[in-house]
């Protein structure tokens, strides 16, 4: 975005929008998408971000940490929007629901959309994108991997990228990398000494 065009809504904003716009009690993922164009990386992410924040079956992660894999290797080989199989753009969710979650995730978004800005755009393009696409990998597999009590933090690192995509933060894109690389190491050292306490524990 430059100086001379106008100021586009904001995340939370561009998805209730989308949302409310579908007629029916339940949406498809590829409704939600369409309205969202090239920003819809960064909303995919968001989608993949709910369950690890509303009770679902055991193992759910798994095909979360698949997904947001999938979805990083599309960024890392340089895709400008992602591709979604066809069964999974015909998967319908509960329009309700998916207000209810923007709803309850209203106070981090706010702040969210209070610290985003277009900035360091070049960042969010490609050649970064690989970069990106990498970070997301390792999310993807930590995400897929059974570490304990780690849904929410994962879940929160989604929901921090998304915005970083959607609003073009390179900045904050820069921080999620960081914090994700820190994550990274400390989701190892912990899985270690957990492994150690059970070896000795057995």
């Amino acid at each position: 975005m430059t100086a001379d065009e106008p100021r586009e809504e904001k995340t939370a904003a561009l998805l209730r929008t989308a949302l409310l716009s579908t007629p029916g009690e339940r949406v498809t993922v590829d409704q939600v998408l369409e309205p969202l164009k090239r920003r819809a990386f960064g909303f995919l992410l968001l989608l993949l971000a709910i369950p690890n924040f509303i009770p679902v079956p055991l193992g759910i992660g798994g095909v979360m940490g698949v997904l947001v894999l999938a979805l990083g290797l599309e960024m890392l080989i340089g895709l400008e929007q992602p591709w979604v199989p066809g069964f999974l753009r015909r998967r319908t969710m509960s329009r309700d629901g998916l207000l209810r979650f923007l709803d309850r995730i209203e106070p981090v978004t706010r702040r969210l959309e209070k610290l985003c800005k277009p900035r360091a755009q070049r960042l969010t393009r490609r050649p970064f994108t690989f970069v990106s696409g990498a970070i997301m990998l390792l999310i993807g597999l930590l995400l897929a991997l059974p570490i304990p009590f780690t849904n929410y933090v994962f879940g929160a690192m989604l929901i921090a990228f998304a915005f970083a995509l959607v609003e073009r933060d390179g900045v904050l894109l820069v921080a999620v990398w960081a914090t994700t690389a820190i994550i990274v190491i400390a989701s190892a050292t912990f899985s270690r000494a957990l492994l150690g306490f059970f070896r000795d524990l057995f």
